[in-house]
């Protein structure tokens, strides 16, 4: 059988080319990623302060059963984005999106009203570090989070009955075993969402990916995030 070096030459170069599109392509929708969840906490963030800015609104939110359709809307956005997605068409999934992440500010507002600024400022971007860094592990590393998925799922899971057993107990022992424990778990879920949306990318062809994938990655990455903080909160927190 007669060796071709022209040919095999040819081969590796077109393979190179092929992975750097590939490269590209994922940069590209990591980047797409990222650019929603920024946007979305942003709106978050500008609707939550404002709203805690008006003792009108804060009356309205929180004084009145209000409050209840404010803290389970944010979930029902959530659930039609989740396991709606494939049927609804692009603009629709981004006005969800962005009304998902207004209805989160207007729920988000009590924390200023519980917190100092000056201490949410300081656990915001305290938060905000310890996201990037293990968001920027999820991307890089080579080693396969997957395992640890199940774990983290579970440990979710045993905070949510945890939390709904302290509104009972109202023990400060345990609400920081939780906001500790909630600190690690959602460090781990920011690393192994992020290897889960770039692996999700791999798997798909190299046309390029629909904005949708793109802005169910900003929602994990955006809930990961939310939750973090809070939890960090919960914890460095100074009370009014």
């Amino acid at each position: 059988m007669a060796f071709d070096p022209q040919n095999q030459t040819v081969l590796r170069t077109g393979s190179r080319a092929e992975s750097l599109n590939i490269d590209q392509g994922l940069r590209a929708h990591m980047l797409k990623v990222y650019n929603y969840m920024a946007s979305g906490l942003a709106l978050t963030g500008i609707v939550a302060l404002l709203t805690a800015s008006s003792p009108a609104m804060v009356n309205v939110i929180f004084g009145t059963p209000l409050s209840w359709v404010v803290m389970l809307a944010p979930l029902a956005f959530m659930l039609v984005l989740s396991f709606g997605i494939n049927k609804l068409s692009t603009t629709t999934a981004q006005a969800l999106f962005w009304a998902f992440a207004t209805v989160m500010g207007l729920s988000m507002a009590s924390i200023f009203l519980m917190y100092t600024g000056t201490s949410i400022a300081r656990v915001f971007f305290i938060s905000a570090s310890m996201f990037a860094g293990m968001s920027l592990y999820g991307y890089t590393t080579k080693r396969d989070l997957s395992g640890f998925g199940s774990f983290l799922v579970m440990g979710v899971i045993g905070l949510i009955i945890a939390m709904v057993v302290n509104i009972f107990l109202q023990s400060t022992a345990l609400e920081f075993v939780i906001s500790a424990a909630g600190v690690l778990i959602f460090v781990g879920l920011t690393a192994y969402d992020t290897q889960k949306i770039k692996s999700i990318y791999d798997e798909m062809d190299s046309h390029g990916v629909a904005t949708k994938k793109a802005i169910m990655g900003a929602l994990t990455l955006y809930l990961d995030f939310i939750n973090l903080f809070l939890m960090m909160l919960r914890l460095f927190g100074d009370r009014r």
